[in-house]
């Protein structure tokens, strides 16, 4: 039997990169992402290069929407916690709450909904691997970041946590941190103001 990948956030970045090299690796990859014209977009690259790939478009913010797409998944051998997002560069006096709440719902929560859907059918099979995306700002904090820093800390916690919880039924974990990659991260972290986003990599 082909095994099966899930990725979330599978519509750009980091996300789209490992479902595209899975689905070379010869997994049947279950992309996710809020964005539904760019999952058909990577469904049909994949398909095209003779891949299989399903595709579920929802937000992982919502617990109801996690549980409606993901519950009826079957036999999923890989779980890549990708989805996140990093919103706003100001001082914690100066930040929006609303950019807090879309970085704790995503990058926290969100993946601990996936994970809970995701997590007992790996547990009823006795084997999977969970990867969590996380960041080197899970250790490392720097100024104007205070929010999402706290959400990749909180990553790295729950990833050891569930490395330990997980480890008597078979599951790995592992935690993946990335440093500066140049995607589309810094152009949502400044709502489309491109210039500003293009300067982070300068």
């Amino acid at each position: 039997m082909q095994k099966q990948a899930l990725i979330t956030g599978a519509t750009s970045g980091i996300g789209r990169a490992t479902a595209l090299r899975l689905a070379k690796e010869g997994y049947a990859v279950i992309a996710t992402g809020r964005r539904a014209d760019r999952l058909a977009t990577l469904r049909a690259e994949i398909e095209a290069a003779g891949g299989r790939c399903t595709t579920l478009a929802f937000d992982v913010r919502s617990e109801e929407e996690v549980r409606r797409n993901l519950s009826p998944l079957e036999n999923i051998d890989l779980l890549v916690n990708n989805a996140g997002l990093a919103a706003g560069l100001e001082h914690i006096d100066q930040g929006d709450t609303r950019d807090w709440d879309a970085m704790i719902d995503t990058n926290v929560k969100g993946l601990l909904y996936v994970t809970r859907v995701i997590a007992p059918k790996m547990v009823a099979a006795g084997r999977g691997h969970i990867f969590n995306i996380g960041s080197i700002a899970g250790t490392e904090a720097y100024e104007n970041g205070a929010v999402y820093c706290a959400s990749k800390h909180a990553v790295h916690a729950i990833s050891q946590s569930m490395r330990a919880d997980l480890l008597s039924a078979g599951i790995k974990v592992t935690e993946i941190r990335p440093g500066m990659v140049e995607t589309e991260f810094s152009e949502v972290r400044f709502h489309g103001d491109k210039k500003r986003a293009d300067a982070v990599y300068d």
